[in-house]
């Protein structure tokens, strides 16, 4: 008996836990833009409070930077090139009947799995995955005005109907909300205060061990946020855009101009220059919208803590993809460019995490299901589709530690765009799957020379494109994009 008391005294922390809790924190469209990553201009005390508990990952990016495609490849683990999963409407069980997502995984193995607010994407004719979680899911609103104003006197807008599945075949016809609003509003007056207060909620009852997913909307446009967090930030501090073109040299297919954020008002429709008044409201809409979501995830941090569930509970943040905000003259995602593919995330892992640790380990959304499968001693996933993820464990115990030298991220177009980003460069190869190599479009970007992607370096940099590109060749070709086509039959 006192040979196994020793022998638990001797292992780590984290294992005389057989069963952790974990909280998963996702934010929708949030760059980097806190201040424990070097912002001096955001306020968000309560993220980076939780980086000071774990580790923040510097070099951490998407594999597709579009919501929906995004979430499945979080609760997949497998790349959407993989999985063929690339729209907005994406039916993963159509695709996909037989997948075990993430909390089917843990709820498999004993834990009790919830979601609040935006966990998967629900919109465009999708609805989520029911299946994936013990109870039914709390959901609340993506896109929400309380001022009838910002609605045209209360219509039902374009965004609105998106993500509420209604009139889709009328959407053209419909008017559009406001790109922002700041109303003297109490926080739960917005849905991430609701899904706060219900989270704080199922962390007070919830059976133990528990998957908890917290899925908070903002900074998503529109830019709704009560007042005082504008009042915040003063606009003429906060940083506009360093470079507004495109870059020097990059092929037509990989560039971008108006999109999701033409859908709002006022924002000019068509290939329209900004006023430079219009940039700095959205720019300050954007901080002031992250500083409101900041203080929805503080208070759930707090209950962890108040509570004494945040020794055993492993908490990941972290962002679905980033967001230009003006750089190379874009203003939203969709790109295969740094600002919309990199992204914060944030993981503490009692007794394997030092506290206020960072890492400059290339990761990538994949990586979080064998993670948290590792961190809760639980078997490695395996299955269909494919787990494409890497466990960042490794990297957990030492930020020093290397499971990789790359990141891959796509984004689908005419052309696929599959792109290799390591510590210094970026390669984007843009060509139909199957087709022959010399058919590709490339760019490749050196991020130490040249950090804002002025210009597509290909041309002068061979032998870099063919190293990139022999890493690129060692990834599988993109599936189809075909969501209403099951990949294996169902069973009866």
């Amino acid at each position: 008996m006192r040979l196994l008391l020793l022998i638990i005294a001797l292992l780590p922390g984290w294992l005389t836990a057989a069963q952790p809790n974990v909280l998963l924190i996702l934010v929708d469209d949030l760059k980097p833009a806190l201040g424990c990553y070097g912002d001096s201009a955001a306020k968000t005390p309560h993220m980076d409070r939780l980086a000071s508990r774990g580790m923040r990952f510097d070099l951490a990016y998407c594999n597709q930077a579009v919501c929906a495609p995004s979430r499945f490849t979080l609760m997949l683990g497998s790349h959407s090139t993989t999985t063929g999963l690339y729209g907005l409407g994406s039916q993963l069980r159509r695709r996909w009947p037989e997948a075990v997502t993430m909390p089917q995984y843990f709820a498999k193995h004993g834990w009790h799995t919830e979601s609040l607010g935006k966990v998967f994407h629900m919109g465009h004719g999708n609805e989520g995955d029911p299946q994936s979680f013990s109870v039914p899911h709390f959901k609340d609103k993506v896109i929400e005005y309380l001022d009838p104003a910002s609605t045209q006197g209360g219509q039902l807008t374009r965004e609105e109907a998106l993500f509420t599945n209604q009139k889709l075949d009328q959407i053209r016809t419909l008017p559009r909300g406001a790109a922002f609003e700041s109303p003297d509003a109490k926080d739960e007056d917005y849905a991430d205060g609701r899904v706060a207060a219900e989270t704080i909620k199922r962390l007070r009852s919830a059976s133990k061990p528990f998957f908890i997913a917290a899925g908070f909307v903002r900074p998503h446009l529109p830019f709704c946020a009560p007042k005082r967090y504008w009042d915040m930030h003063d606009p003429a501090k906060l940083p506009m855009p360093a470079h507004e073109l495109l870059p020097e040299g990059s092929p037509r297919v990989a560039q971008k101009r108006g999109g999701e954020i033409a859908a709002y008002a006022p924002v000019p429709e068509g290939d329209v220059a900004f006023s430079p008044d219009l940039k700095r409201q959205l720019i300050h809409g954007y901080y002031a919208a992250t500083s409101y979501v900041d203080a929805q995830i503080g208070k759930v941090l707090d209950e962890l803590e108040r509570s004494g569930l945040a020794k055993d509970t492993i908490v990941v943040l972290w962002g679905d993809h980033g967001f230009h905000l003006g750089d190379l003259g874009i203003w939203t995602k969709h790109t295969n460019y740094e600002q919309a593919n990199r992204i914060p995330l944030l993981i503490t892992a009692p007794g394997v995490t030092s506290p206020g640790s960072s890492t400059r380990q290339l990761a990538e959304t994949v990586d979080i299901f064998p993670t948290l499968a590792e961190l809760a001693q639980l078997p490695a996933p395996s299955g269909t589709p494919t787990i494409d993820g890497r466990s960042l464990v490794p990297v957990l115990k030492d930020p020093q530690a290397r499971i990789r030298d790359h990141a891959f991220h796509c984004y689908p177009k005419e052309k696929m765009g599959r792109a290799i980003r390591t510590e210094r460069y970026r390669l984007v190869e843009w060509k139909k799957p199957g087709a022959p190599p010399q058919t590709a479009e490339l760019e490749l970007y050196d991020y130490e020379a040249d950090a804002l992607e002025t210009k597509n370096l290909a041309p002068e940099k061979p032998e870099i494109v063919q190293h990139l590109r022999s890493i690129l060749a060692s990834y599988p070709e993109a599936v189809p994009d075909a969501p209403d086509a099951p990949r294996k039959p169902i069973k009866k």
